[in-house]
């Protein structure tokens, strides 16, 4: 039984700094203190917890020793959303998200996801950001398969040198995935839908390969070389208009990002 809910006190938040380098494997210049997760729930931000109430001595509401995932996010303000009255609208950045290795592709994270989307909903924010790594396969299929988030920007080294043991020594490129929380786009993905069919104008692949490229420092630089010849097709197609709009996965694991022509929903 995995229960998803808001952390409470110290001990909690600090399992969420202790999982966070579990998972990345980050030093002392990278990782996110305590204090910064504290901080976002203060002002209107959201620190979640996924934890596994199976666990001896977990009990009903889990405890910091049972705790698989969790995931950060901080308020925002945002201009150009098709408000209708010009004025900035509220946001939420999701910064992070990690699940600890063995609960891994068993939903925990798209769980976290959704109970992120219901708590900003109350609320009456209605739209997500966060950024991901063009070449990891698994996020894109959550976040654009799955989630229903659409993509239309590319920031190259946007963090700088990371010591993520993740990112395998390349640059920090990411993707920014837009989630319109109630739009129909969202609502059919959620519900195992496609999105309405449109013509996809561009494919961008990335093999499946690629994780053992990023790991082997005798391989790295075919990795390199691939994330340099996908930045430039991702930022020519977002020039020209172009979205991410669907992403497929083959028979051996290759993932392959769809881009097509994209109205923006409207942000009371």
């Amino acid at each position: 039984m995995i229960l998803i809910r808001s952390c409470s006190g110290h001990d909690e938040l600090e399992a969420c700094v202790q999982l966070q380098i579990e998972t990345w494997g980050y030093d002392e210049t990278d990782v996110i203190p305590r204090k910064a997760f504290l901080v976002s729930q203060k002002i209107g931000g959201q620190v979640l917890g996924a934890f596994d109430t199976d666990l001896p001595g977990a009990g009903p509401n889990g405890t910091p020793e049972s705790m698989v995932g969790f995931a950060i996010s901080f308020p925002g303000m945002k201009t150009g959303l098709h408000s209708g009255n010009g004025k900035p609208q509220p946001y939420l950045h999701s910064h992070m998200l990690a699940v600890r290795e063995r609960y891994r592709d068993r939903g925990v994270g798209a769980q976290l996801k959704l109970e992120q989307r219901r708590e900003a909903l109350s609320r009456g924010i209605r739209l997500m950001e966060w950024t991901f790594d063009p070449l990891e396969i698994k996020n894109a299929h959550l976040n654009i398969y799955k989630l229903g988030a659409v993509v239309r920007s590319y920031l190259v080294n946007f963090y700088g040198v990371s010591s993520s043991r993740l990112q395998g020594g390349l640059p920090t490129d990411r993707l920014v995935a837009e989630w319109y929380l109630d739009s129909e786009r969202v609502e059919q993905a959620l519900g195992g839908q496609s999105s309405a069919v449109q013509e996809i104008e561009e494919r961008i692949q990335v093999p499946a390969a690629i994780y053992q490229w990023k790991a082997s420092p005798q391989d790295r630089e075919r990795a390199l070389a691939l994330q340099a010849e996908n930045r430039h097709k991702f930022q020519d197609a977002f020039t020209h208009g172009l979205a991410v709009v669907a992403f497929t996965r083959d028979a051996e694991g290759n993932g392959v990002f769809e881009l097509g022509r994209f109205t923006q929903p409207a942000i009371a």
